[in-house]
Formats: C-alpha cells, sequence, structure tokens
C-alpha cells in the first residue's frame, strides 16, 4: 500500500471515529444540555420531588406536575411489550422452525411490511376501526367476566368507551411487533444447526429443541429485540394521540383515557404562551430522554448478563 492509500485510510478512520464519538456521546449529551438548559426555570419553580410526585397540569394556574404523564407513559410501554413479546416470539419461532419453506417468505414479507406501515395510519385505524370494535364488544366482554373478580375487577372498571389504556396499548403492540419479530428471527437463524440437528438425533421434539437450545441460545438476541421495541413504544406519538384521550390523570383501569409525555408535548407546544408553560414541557422532554436512557441502559445490562450467563 503506498503513501496515497495510508493517508487515505488514515483519513477514513479518523472521519468514522468522529462521527461515532459525536453521534454516540456528543449529540446525546448536546440533546440533554439544551434540554436542561430549557427547562431550568421550570426546575427551579417546582423542583424535582414535587414535578415528579404531582400530576395537576393547569396552564391556567401555571400549576404544573408530570406525575399523570410519566404514570401514563410507563403503563402503556409496559403493556404493549406484554403483549407483543409472546406473540413476537411466537411469530419468530413459527418463521424459523416450523413453516413450510414456501410459506418462510411470504410471513417475513407480511411482517416487514408492518413495520414499513407510518404510525399515523395504525393511529387513525385503531381511532376509527378499532375503538369503535373494543368499545362494542371487546370492553363489555371483559368487564362480565372481571368485574366479579376480587381486586383485578378494578381494572376492568369504568365506562367503555374504547379510547383508552386498553386500546392505546393494543395499538402499541401491533406496531412494535414487526421490530421485535425480526430481531428475535434473526437471532433463532443464528443458532448453530449441529446443535439443533444433535438434539433432534437424541429424540427431541421440535418444541423441545425450540425451549431447551433455541430460546436460551438467543436469550441475548430477544431481550435486544425488547429493547428496540421499548424505545419506539416510549416515543410514540401520533398514534396514542389519537387513541389516548389526552386527559391529565393517572389511570385507574384499563378503561381509562390519560395521556403520556409526547402527546403532551405534540398537543401543547404550540398552545404554550408563558415561559414556564413552556419550561414545563421542556422539563417533560428532559424526563422523557433520562427515562427512555435509564430503561434502556438497564436493558443493556440484561443483556450482557444472558449473554455472560450463556457463554
Amino acid at each position: 500500500m503506498g503513501k496515497k492509500g495510508y493517508y487515505l485510510e488514515i483519513i477514513i478512520k479518523n472521519f468514522l471515529a468522529f462521527w461515532a464519538i459525536f453521534s454516540g456521546l456528543f449529540f446525546p449529551f448536546t440533546v440533554f444540555l439544551i434540554l436542561f438548559y430549557e427547562s431550568r426555570l421550570a426546575i427551579k419553580h417546582f423542583g424535582i420531588v414535587e414535578f415528579l410526585t404531582t400530576s395537576t397540569w393547569n396552564p391556567v394556574s401555571e400549576t404544573f406536575g408530570g406525575l399523570a404523564m410519566i404514570v401514563g407513559t410507563l403503563i402503556s410501554t409496559f403493556i404493549a411489550i406484554l403483549i407483543a413479546g409472546p406473540v413476537a416470539i411466537g411469530i419468530a419461532i413459527f418463521i424459523t422452525e416450523l413453516a413450510p419453506s414456501w410459506l418462510k417468505g411470504i410471513i417475513t414479507s407480511a411482517v416487514e411490511l408492518l413495520a414499513a406501515i407510518p404510525s399515523i395510519i395504525y393511529g387513525m385505524w385503531g381511532f376509527f376501526i378499532l375503538a369503535d370494535f373494543m368499545r362494542s364488544y371487546v370492553e363489555p366482554f371483559l368487564q362480565k367476566v372481571f368485574i366479579p373478580v376480587p381486586l383485578v375487577g378494578k381494572l376492568f372498571s369504568g365506562p367503555p368507551t374504547g379510547i383508552d389504556v386498553l386500546t392505546t396499548s393494543l395499538v402499541l403492540s401491533i406496531m412494535i411487533i414487526p421490530f421485535m419479530a425480526s430481531v428475535v428471527k434473526d437471532s433463532f437463524n443464528l443458532v448453530p444447526s449441529v446443535m439443533k440437528e444433535s438434539a433432534h438425533s437424541l429424540g427431541a421434539t421440535k418444541w423441545e429443541v425450540v425451549k431447551d437450545i433455541v430460546i436460551p441460545y438467543t436469550a441475548s438476541g430477544i431481550a435486544g429485540g425488547l429493547v428496540l421495541s421499548t424505545g419506539r413504544a416510549l416515543g410514540e406519538t401520533m398514534a396514542v394521540t389519537f387513541l389516548a384521550g389526552n386527559v391529565a390523570q393517572i389511570p385507574t383501569s384499563l378503561f381509562s383515557p390519560f395521556t403520556t409525555i409526547t402527546v403532551a408535548l405534540a398537543n401543547q407546544f404550540t398552545e404554550a404562551d408563558t415561559p414556564l408553560y413552556l419550561s414545563s414541557l421542556f422539563y417533560l422532554s428532559l424526563i422523557l430522554f433520562v427515562l427512555s436512557f435509564v430503561i434502556l441502559s438497564f436493558a443493556k445490562i440484561l443483556v450482557l448478563r444472558l449473554q455472560k450467563r450463556w457463554k
């Protein structure tokens, strides 16, 4: 390699290193600083504890608390992951282990197509079609079944409107299933075929191979899919805006209207007409940024532990 190739290699290395540092460290840190700077008035006025433990959000009296939005964000994300996780893993198992070869490509393409649909389309579908179906059939049925059950019945109390936590979480789960299923499927494809063939030769059934070999071997990949899906659910805005109800209250049941941090930001930024109001919205943005960082960091630690455990 001549001098020209040597210098070109140095330039490319430095260029890639710069963008890796910028995108991985400098850019997130800069975003954090900007959000913190714009939030300083609200932080000074409300503090941390008061803002995080107060659910009142009243622009008229300039009383702002982020608890209702934070709880709504966490609940809808948790339920969406709870629904999407088993479904996505089941889809990945079917594609990689059970589906005939002619069907694998069809299902894989269908899953990828779902991932390409814009979130606003999911929101409109949820608002005009799914919400009415949930209000008329699903939610009344769930109330008949679960209301008599002690403790559990409280989760299904309230009028069934279809614009609530359950419908929102269901649409969110449908949105994140393609991402999770794709990641898990790719992880399953990395399992050495010799391991599965050895298990089959010893008399193991397909389910035993999946349960005892495929899933343990790809535990870190499954966790990685959960991480990506959690990030998508936390930051989703348009679909949730259609279905949440935009009510700044802590949801007391699955049929309660609610709001999330992203919905509050999308609906109110153009209406913020006072410095404290605007600063409080930036404060919510800062909380969402930190919340996402903490949750995804915890998930990353979990992935690393699973990798070490398997090794």
